[in-house]
């Protein structure tokens, strides 16, 4: 089982997470069934809608621009959770693998993909602004902080670079 392999890398075990995360629940599929199908006004609804959030599309009524972005977000969420998880300190400095120090880096890892991957591809939409790449970053981050404890999880007994 992955989350009991001693060999698995941190790094690597939460970047399969948010792709497996990204690929699932931001497929156009469940976004259409989550907005279709799901109560907005309800815990679990919003919960099930934010899921998402990195949505990724093959085609739309949407400009050209528009998709790109979106595809972008989505794949920036990925790379940016691994270069996180590689900079984070706190499952390199752990003393022992499984520590809370590795749930709280993935987690953060996730937070920080997040926010920076709205931020990047808000800026490359059409008509930008600051307040709404602002607005995107916040929303990265809210998707980061109620989603990133998958992350945290993943990561859980990784180890850090060399032995």
């Amino acid at each position: 089982m992955a989350l009991t392999n001693r060999y698995k890398s941190a790094p690597g075990a939460g970047t399969l997470a948010a792709l497996l995360l990204v690929l699932v629940f931001g497929s156009p599929w469940y976004a259409d069934w989550a907005r279709d199908n799901t109560d907005p006004d309800s815990a679990g609804g919003w919960f099930l809608r934010l899921l998402a959030w990195p949505a990724w599309r093959f085609d739309s009524s949407d400009s050209i621009q528009e998709i790109f972005a979106a595809d972008l977000k989505a794949i920036l969420v990925v790379v940016l959770t691994f270069v996180f998880l590689y900079l984070l300190p706190g499952s390199q400095l752990a003393r022992a693998r499984g520590t809370l120090s590795q749930f709280f880096a993935g987690w953060a890892a996730y937070i920080f993909a997040g926010a920076f991957a709205a931020l990047l591809t808000a800026l490359i939409r059409t008509d930008p602004t600051l307040l709404g790449a602002f607005q995107a970053a916040g929303d990265g981050a809210e998707y980061g902080i109620f989603t990133g404890w998958i992350i945290g999880i993943a990561t859980l007994g990784g180890y850090r670079g060399r032995r």
